[in-house]
């Protein structure tokens, strides 16, 4: 397949994906929680004539492109939840569902891959193989919705897989790649701190749990900075301090909740350690009692070293791609990383930053948006990820 003419039918298919794009943004659905979303997904994906699985895993659909079986299978991904963030962007298209926006991009990445199903269903006779479309729920929220997809059938058959996500650290025009190791494994926790609460003029007839929690945070990076080698990556971050509701009162008890992220196991189950000695240790000394909830995270996406070089061998050959950026493993987490422990794929990552457009805000933010014309990229490496894979497969 010449790659112009690949070029152009992507051309042709943006005011449709933008349409998608913002469709899905000013209707957002929490993780584990969505409905409108994939029966809007399975609906595009049948009136394509797409064979269409609802449900899977819960709330997962996946499409199938199949023209024959014993031809390989490749995967494209997508997942479709949103985050519990108020929209501040000024926008047409901003959040109409309080509270709740796509602040990450997954927005997007549902309009890349309805888009590059549309592409290639229209091109049947061309594909020396088959197309799964796997649209994923709930990627947000541990346990995720990969996991449970895949114990529901989602890669039966599947010999490969491909998976982007939009980036506002990388300009327009350039895509990134990682080898190896591409993202971390992000555990959450959640601390109950119990004291006995009392006036706040007379601290000494309580057991203060605000103390004991400010204590608790300083602690937690002493574990960080002095137990842990300096050489091995790990983050560990307080993102929750919730005590009290009255100046002259000192609760009963507080909530302290974080993440704690690395690369591998060795070094979480030492973080997981010294975060259940230090709470031993604060227990005897202040005489707080705890409940600890530890919910291990996705482990590391891993990405294949040849469907690696299939992306970056396919973004060389895009018009419209000025740069192709070897990236850093990072501690963001991603539950792509289960479809990579079943079968051989990459995930890859698209840049959607211009702040001429006020597209240059961090994912996980209010005011998060994207410059829509880098989704051009992600399908057009999408599209010629799968025609350099089949075309390896058929030699």
């Amino acid at each position: 397949m010449e790659i112009k003419s690949l070029e152009d039918l992507v051309k042709d298919q943006f005011n449709d994906m933008v349409q998608i794009r913002r469709h899905l943004h000013m209707y957002p659905e929490l993780s584990f929680k969505e409905v409108h979303t994939p029966a809007y997904i399975a609906d595009y994906l049948r009136n394509l004539n797409i064979d269409v699985t609802e449900g899977v895993g819960g709330r997962g659909v996946v499409g199938k492109l199949i023209i024959d079986e014993n031809l390989p299978t490749v995967a494209l991904r997508a997942d479709f939840d949103a985050l519990p963030i108020q929209d501040l962007k000024d926008t047409p298209y901003k959040s109409t569902v309080p509270g709740v926006m796509h602040a990450c991009g997954h927005d997007a990445h549902t309009a890349i891959v309805l888009s590059a199903a549309r592409i290639l269903s229209g091109m049947k006779d061309e594909l020396k193989g088959n197309v799964v479309f796997i649209h994923q729920h709930a990627e947000e929220v541990d346990p995720g919705g990969a996991i449970q997809m895949i114990a529901d059938g989602a890669l039966d058959g599947v010999d490969a897989i491909f998976g982007t996500h939009v980036s506002t650290s990388l300009d327009v025009g350039k895509i990134g790649y990682k080898y190896g190791t591409a993202t971390g494994i992000p555990d959450d926790f959640t601390i109950k701190l119990k004291g006995q609460g009392g006036h706040a003029s007379r601290p000494h007839h309580t057991i203060d749990p605000v103390a004991a929690g400010i204590s608790l945070c300083n602690q937690l990076q002493y574990a960080v900075t002095r137990r842990s080698d300096a050489m091995d990556s790990v983050v560990l971050s307080i993102t929750m301090f919730n005590a009290g509701t009255q100046h002259n009162v000192i609760p009963d008890e507080v909530t302290i909740g974080g993440t704690i992220r690395t690369f591998n196991q060795d070094m979480q189950s030492l973080m997981i350690k010294e975060l259940n000695s230090t709470l031993d240790g604060l227990s005897r000394m202040t005489g707080v009692t705890y409940d600890l909830d530890y919910m291990r995270g996705y482990p590391p996406v891993i990405n294949d070293d040849a469907m690696t070089d299939i992306v970056v061998e396919s973004a060389a050959k895009i018009s419209t791609v000025d740069e192709t950026l070897r990236l850093e493993p990072d501690l963001g987490g991603e539950d792509f990383s289960y479809y990579l422990q079943k079968v051989p794929g990459t995930f890859f990552y698209t840049g959607v930053r211009n702040s001429n457009f006020k597209a240059d805000f961090p994912h996980h933010t209010a005011h998060f948006d994207i410059d829509e014309s880098g989704m051009i990229n992600a399908v057009n490496v999408m599209l010629q990820s799968v025609f350099t894979y089949f075309e390896k497969e058929s030699r």
